[in-house]
């Protein structure tokens, strides 16, 4: 195994993945806090955290920081999901230690500068609106919202326009000081790297993180139910899901093959049926969101307002069919597609780097490629069989935007 794992004494872990063949390195800082673990008067705080980082530390301005990156050809970019929060750097093979330095500034010498910071707020609250206009990205808030109602999970990300408008910087410093704690950080580096080399780099850089634990997030509740935004649009976005499971339960394997052979390409039984076979969307998928104690299984679609009424039957009648009738030619064409993506993944550093780091703060460990592999092929048509009875116990959440009434019905699907 090329992966490679130490921890300094006040628990934050470093973590390499050596490949010897490529000339770069993609190194990160993976933080295992995001919006759920935010309180409702702050939802937001750990996306205008990502974004406040790169805008300046006590001894560059933000236009250094992007500067030095880019005279060296490297790239920086960051990103805030509901568990984690990761800045990274991709650099060739000689620079490794100016990205470590440059990461290591901007997480714990940040001065969040007010002129910054309020035209950084400009920013997100425009990334909020971009959102609000775009149904196809907005759907799925609305759709975690029903999911997940009056708790962190299912709060949005980017938080809301008001609570934006009104952030107190002095909230910002305070979450990060609070939750940026040494036992929930990884330093993940993947590429052509010395794993003692780096170890050395990054102990001494990220040295002052306290090694102080936070509490757990509140626990995720989920409740299902209907959410119908009425809009204006030529097309209807319909997510349809149900309770999935959290990392580590026996049906997490079972539900790549699972979601693959539903709604995973073009072959896929959805795509077939809703539009090759009926017309009734031009695009349709399946999707799975894993989170630590809790998970979603959905299915995107973009419909007519005539369709609609047909296309959400079908979905799931396509659903509990799979129960049944799934055939041992689809599980193994389904198993062939996550092996090659699995296996096409590990030729990017970042993929590995990301991999690894995420691992570490899920499982505790680094796993195997061939142990997923071999999860993955382990999976048995009955294994099918158990997930479509698991998403039939709970209520299912359905989430609409376009031009349609809160009073919607159509029985049956909720």
């Amino acid at each position: 195994m090329t992966v490679k794992v130490s921890s300094l004494n006040n628990g934050l872990r470093i973590v390499t993945d050596t490949m010897k063949e490529v000339d770069s390195i993609f190194v990160g800082v993976w933080v295992g806090v995001g919006a759920r673990n935010e309180s409702e008067d702050i939802n937001g705080v750990a996306h205008f955290l990502e974004h406040m980082a790169f805008k300046g530390t006590t001894t560059r301005n933000a236009k250094s920081i992007a500067e030095e990156i880019e005279k060296v050809g490297g790239f920086v970019n960051a990103c805030t999901s509901r568990e984690t929060t990761a800045y990274h750097i991709k650099v060739l093979k000689e620079d490794i230690s100016l990205a470590v330095e440059i990461l290591a500034d901007i997480l714990q010498d940040s001065i969040f500068d007010k002129v910054e910071l309020e035209r950084e707020r400009g920013v997100i609250l425009q990334e909020i609106g971009r959102s609000y206009d775009t149904p196809d990205d907005v759907i799925f808030d609305y759709f975690q919202h029903q999911a997940f109602p009056a708790q962190p999970m299912g709060r949005p990300i980017l938080g809301t326009i008001d609570l934006i408008k009104n952030m107190p910087r002095q909230k910002i410093v305070d979450y990060m000081s609070s939750n940026y704690v040494a036992p929930r950080i990884i330093i993940s580096a993947a590429g052509n790297i010395d794993h003692k080399y780096f170890f050395d780099l990054a102990s001494k850089q990220f040295s002052r993180f306290p090694e102080n634990n936070i509490s757990n997030p509140e626990p995720a509740n989920y409740s299902g139910g209907k959410f119908i935004k009425k809009k204006d649009l030529e097309q209807i976005h319909v997510v349809y899901g149900f309770k999935g499971t959290p990392y580590g339960h026996a049906l997490h394997y079972p539900f790549m093959v699972f979601s693959s052979i539903l709604g995973g390409g073009m072959s896929s039984r959805l795509f077939q049926e809703v539009r090759e076979k009926r017309g009734l969307a031009y695009s349709i998928y399946s999707f799975k969101s894993t989170y630590q104690d809790s998970g979603l299984f959905g299915i995107y679609s973009g419909t007519g307002k005539d369709k609609l009424k047909e296309l959400l039957p079908v979905i799931r009648d396509e659903i509990i069919a799979l129960e049944n009738n799934v055939t041992e030619e689809e599980i193994m064409k389904s198993k062939a597609q996550i092996k090659s993506s699995i296996l096409m993944s590990m030729e990017n550093n970042s993929s590995r780097c990301e991999k690894v780091a995420q691992q570490l703060l899920v499982y505790g460990e680094p796993i195997s490629t061939a142990d997923i592999v071999n999860k993955v092929e382990s999976v048995e048509k009955d294994d099918i069989s158990k997930i479509v009875r698991f998403l039939m116990k709970e209520k299912p959440t359905l989430a609409i935007v376009g031009p349609v009434e809160s009073s919607l019905s159509v029985p049956g699907i909720i």
